[in-house]
């Protein structure tokens, strides 16, 4: 079988790509020249069953032509392109102008639920990016060696319903949260910019100001009608990084919708942290 994937930045690509290697597929992958890691030509180089194809962000015709001319029918998206691009200086070819003009709004589910309509008729469907990834979705309860304290709980509870809001309104997936109180919200900067800023925040408040226990806790959620096919939640162990430095100490995943990369490597330096992780399973 051939799979088309069109394949973003970071490493999620690689990890698809491995795996639907390992069930025998044939993959031909759009790599998009704004995001796409190079290293994704030395798979190639080594594997007949691999074909990279390099286009622009704004070239969705080649992208169509490209698979339909290796007969692909079905094509997955694995990897972040940043939302921000779209308002780069990357020209659009004619069929990406005219998606753009009809947009009511150009946040990332509309967007991309329209690229994925012109795809599905030209006759590509887009299937879900856990396709083939399934084993690497957040599990339901505590993750780490320390499970959250009574703050880091009530931090969590109030911190999932704000998310949840702003996820619903597409603005982000991210919430940071201090003493049941918002500290960052994630817009297109991603989760590891908004946990730095969420610590910069807190690092720049007066010492003298407050007695109160300056740590974060870190909550991610899926959007309320999360479409699987794009833009669900990741964490790496840049997010761990990121929550060390900022001095986030907890952080909470919606379980059976948040992808773990090297999940391994994730809880070894969250547990050197003292950082707790806990998956949220959905009601």
């Amino acid at each position: 079988m051939k799979l088309g994937l069109i394949a973003g930045n970071g490493r999620f690509p690689f990890l698809l790509l491995d795996a639907a290697r390992a069930e025998g597929c044939q993959v031909v992958v759009a790599a998009i020249k704004e995001e796409t890691d190079p290293e994704i030509e030395l798979r190639a180089a080594s594997d007949p069953g691999i074909a990279v194809h390099w286009l622009s962000l704004g070239e969705l015709s080649r992208l169509i032509e490209t698979f339909q001319r290796h007969g692909v029918t079905r094509a997955v998206m694995a990897g972040q392109v940043r939302h921000k691009q779209i308002f780069s200086s990357i020209r659009p070819d004619w069929r990406l102008a005219k998606l753009l003009l009809n947009l009511r709004t150009r946040s990332t589910d509309v967007l991309l639920g329209a690229v994925a309509k012109v795809l599905g008729d030209e006759g590509i469907e887009l299937i879900s990016s856990t396709s083939y990834l399934e084993p690497l979705l957040a599990k339901d309860g505590v993750l780490t060696a320390r499970a959250p304290s009574e703050r880091e709980r009530l931090d969590i509870e109030y911190g999932r319903g704000i998310a949840a809001m702003i996820a619903g309104h597409d603005i982000g997936q991210t919430v940071v949260v201090a003493h049941q109180a918002c500290v960052a919200v994630e817009a297109m900067e991603g989760t590891d910019a908004t946990i730095l800023r969420a610590g910069a925040i807190m690092k720049s408040l007066d010492d003298q100001a407050s007695t109160l226990d300056r740590s974060l806790t870190v909550v991610k959620v899926a959007k309320p009608k999360q479409d699987l096919r794009f833009d669900v939640p990741v964490i790496g162990v840049a997010t761990i990084e990121a929550m060390r430095q900022a001095n986030a100490t907890c952080l909470s995943l919606d379980a059976g919708r948040t992808l773990i990369f090297d999940e391994v490597a994730v809880l070894a330096q969250a547990n050197a942290a003292g950082i707790a992780i806990v998956g949220a399973k959905i009601a």
